[in-house]
């Protein structure tokens, strides 16, 4: 199938050799080497993790997708998506899917940052694309995770928590979140376009929750949240990593550089860490567990900071998780208060 670019390629260069080398020798931008590295046929693929697609990975497709005006991508991204994991009796989607023969749905439940990830680039495709179609989509999802993805603050009930799935634990006395789930711009967005004031509180209470963490000095990416504070999650490692980098990336696009997290995020990431790398695992008593150089990872640093985020030199294609964040900081940078001048 011809793309857009290749079609007006054929039209205009096929009796120009100047304008056909001017095509030919133009190098790729960072997106288009992200899509044909991580994207076939719509599915936003996870080599690191045995090539599964997963609702996260897809959310940010979609994003990324859109914020680079790519009608192509974004329609054949959001086409996977319906077809493999909108499989749910919700509007949510399954979390997972994995390549081969037979059940390529291993779990049904959904992630919520996944959701909220889609949702918002939907609701960005209408509302800055003019792509309106997706608008009643986006907010229908946006509704669900209202109404199945919140849970009252054990500490206080007019608090909501973002739980990390519609299913996932929670009791009046002890509720499971993953702080890096916690995406102020894009809830606050969504709960105003559906008119969800739900969600607006979601994003208040998370930066108020993700300050009280920094004040423990720990940002861990999973913890429980009990009547008498915060807890060693049951089911997870209580440490910081490849989660909790996100909240500095987070906040920062919500125009939270201030944010005590945010800074708490700085040290953490290099307290211990050797020149040009940063502390992409560590324990709550410090010990740093793996540090990294990679281009993804050491721009969440130049983030807070807000120095320039300049991605036109990086090299995609060498570590999923890395490039997707990477590009998402570009855009975090692009869309945030770094970027604007100061009055």
């Amino acid at each position: 199938m011809m793309t857009r670019r290749s079609l007006i390629c054929a039209a205009l260069c096929a009796s120009t050799p100047l304008l056909r080398a001017a095509f030919a020798d133009d190098p790729p931008t960072q997106w288009q080497q992200w899509q044909r590295r991580y994207v076939s046929s719509g599915r936003v693929v996870d080599a690191q993790q045995r090539g599964i697609s997963h609702s996260e990975g897809q959310g940010y497709g979609l994003l990324l997708a859109q914020a680079h005006g790519d009608r192509e991508a974004f329609d054949e991204i959001d086409a996977w998506t319906r077809q493999h994991l909108a499989i749910r009796d919700d509007r949510l989607m399954a979390w997972k899917w994995q390549p081969g023969a037979g059940n390529n749905i291993p779990d049904w439940h959904n992630a919520t940052d996944g959701d909220l990830f889609r949702a918002w680039a939907l609701l960005r495709a209408g509302r800055d694309s003019g792509w309106t179609e997706y608008t009643y989509a986006a907010l229908r999802i946006a509704r669900d995770i209202a109404r199945l993805c919140l849970a009252p603050d054990p500490r206080a009930a007019n608090g909501p928590l973002l739980l990390p799935g519609a299913e996932a634990r929670r009791a009046k006395k002890r509720v499971l979140i993953n702080p890096s789930y916690i995406m102020p711009r894009a809830l606050r967005e969504l709960g105003e376009a559906a008119g969800e004031p739900a969600l607006v509180q979601a994003a208040d209470h998370g930066e108020t929750v993700l300050a009280e963490l920094a004040a423990t000095g720990f940002l861990p990416n999973w913890v429980d949240v009990t009547r008498a504070g915060f807890a060693k999650p049951v089911e997870h490692d209580f440490r910081w990593g490849y989660d909790a980098l996100r909240i500095p990336l987070y906040l920062t696009w919500s125009n939270r550089t201030d944010h005590p997290a945010v800074r708490s995020a700085a040290s953490h990431m290099s307290d211990g860490a050797l020149p040009g790398h940063v502390v992409v695992e560590a324990t709550p008593q410090g010990e740093v567990l793996q540090a990294s150089d990679r281009a993804g990872f050491t721009a969440i640093r130049r983030l807070i900071d807000c120095a320039n985020i300049d991605v036109s030199s990086a090299v995609i294609g060498a570590d999923y998780y890395s490039d997707t964040l990477l590009m998402l900081i570009e855009l975090a940078f692009r869309e945030g208060e770094c970027n604007t001048p100061a009055q």
